[in-house]
């Protein structure tokens, strides 16, 4: 007979292997299934997630490359290339920073607002079918615990 605190050892380890391994499929899976939701505009979900992030109100006047970097949680060499093709689709730009002008930053270029703009409801209809039988308050709770996760993670 095992003891209640062997049991729940190992319990508590499948039940992490378990987690994990959901949090890579779905991350898996957004990648595949946001891709194809955007597929009619030839944007992939890095694309979507550097547009997204230079679309918000306190990125108008560009972000450096480390700011966004920090934000997305990439590392530079991984954010370069993608913003290289960005800048060769006309998508973003780069700009000397306003304060200082040996500061380079990344914004959103006319043709990537107007993309941006175009890209709101094929992103909120995947995000809606996603996220069908959440309630809000799910939804609210599901945020917290991945924020947590996010903060227990980068803290390791």
């Amino acid at each position: 007979m095992t003891d209640l605190t062997t049991e729940k050892s190992l319990a508590g380890i499948e039940i992490n292997n378990r987690l994990f391994f959901r949090l890579f499929q779905a991350a898996n899976t957004l990648h595949t299934k946001g891709t194809q939701a955007l597929e009619d505009f030839g944007v992939t979900t890095q694309q979507w997630s550097v547009l997204g992030a230079l679309s918000r109100p306190q990125a108008a006047e560009g972000m450096s490359v480390n700011e966004l970097s920090r934000y997305l949680l990439v590392s530079r060499q991984n954010l370069t290339g993608l913003l290289n093709r960005l800048e060769r689709d006309g998508l973003i730009e780069r700009i000397t920073g306003a304060e200082d002008r040996r500061e380079r930053k990344v914004r959103l270029s006319a043709k990537g607002t107007e993309l941006w703009k175009s890209l709101a409801d094929p992103i909120h209809t995947f995000y809606d079918e996603a996220l069908k039988g959440f309630s809000f308050d799910d939804r609210l709770a599901f945020i917290h615990y991945i924020n947590l996760l996010q903060r227990n993670m980068s803290q390791l």
